[in-house]
């Protein structure tokens, strides 16, 4: 490639990273977390939206960076384990796979599309129950059910509630000026 075509890739305004407020960082996360575990008291289909997997894919997503999608992925599935009635590390190794594979494919497609952003939302959904199945049969030995249907549906509502999330959490990028 030449160097003019070069300048272009790099700094095209879709491939920046982008930059957040360090107290959206923590209070999102942990806002979707709370969601997490306060919602299904409320309202017993909520059991199916993982917030704390949106946050994750979304600033992961936007960050653009694989080593901190590892890094946010941990963060929130250890904050997310340790409010739940789960084994501790189980949503931790998840999500760190989950951050790292959405940082990963931000490298190679314009996340700030809508479809993409739909797209990205079901597959990390279903990318995230998968894992989860196989680590709890393969580490913890338990024999829980991978209901197909359910996971597609539920994938679906997920990406669903995520491209609105996704525009919210857009508003918590800092200022490029």
């Amino acid at each position: 490639m030449s160097d003019f075509s070069d300048h272009i890739l790099l700094e095209h305004p879709r491939r920046r990273k982008s930059a957040f407020r360090p107290a959206a960082l923590f209070l999102a996360p942990l806002a979707a977390i709370l969601l997490q575990v306060y919602l299904p008291l409320f309202f017993s289909y909520s059991v199916y939206l993982e917030f704390p997997l949106l946050v994750t894919v979304y600033f992961s997503l936007m960050r653009r960076q694989p080593i901190g999608g590892i890094f946010i992925g941990a963060a929130v599935g250890l904050g997310q384990d340790s409010l739940s009635h789960q084994p501790l590390g189980m949503f931790g190794i998840v999500k760190t796979l989950v951050g790292y594979f959405a940082a990963s494919v931000s490298l190679r497609f314009d996340v700030e599309n809508l479809g993409v952003r739909f797209i990205l939302g079901y597959f990390f959904f279903f990318f995230h129950q998968f894992f989860y199945w196989v680590l709890s049969r393969a580490l913890l030995g338990q024999r829980i059910d991978f209901d197909l249907r359910v996971t597609m549906l539920a994938g679906l509502a997920n990406a669903v509630l995520g491209v609105p999330l996704f525009l919210l959490l857009d508003k918590l990028k800092e200022d490029a000026s």
